[in-house]
């Protein structure tokens, strides 16, 4: 399939916890954008397709923004969970 097929993009979005802001990759495509908020987030991550596809048709329809929150839990031995 050409990238004139092409109808989606996925990034990958992680939260920077100890500065803030979120960072977005590309899967498969040399794209990588970062903002403050998530909003800006969005606007940064279409200005970043659209410049890194030079030409409207051969543009992904749609960007999928996939969002990876790591988290961490303590285990004590004994403790009852409910």
């Amino acid at each position: 399939m050409g990238l004139c097929c092409m109808t989606e993009i996925i990034f990958e979005v992680n939260e920077d916890e100890v500065d803030g802001g979120y960072s977005a990759t590309a899967l498969g495509y040399g794209i990588c954008t970062q903002a403050k908020t998530v909003e800006e987030l969005r606007t940064m991550v279409k200005d970043a397709v659209a410049c890194y596809f030079d030409e409207a048709e051969s543009a992904p329809k749609i960007i999928r923004l996939h969002f990876v929150r790591d988290e961490v839990l303590q285990f004590v031995r004994g403790e009852v969970l409910v």
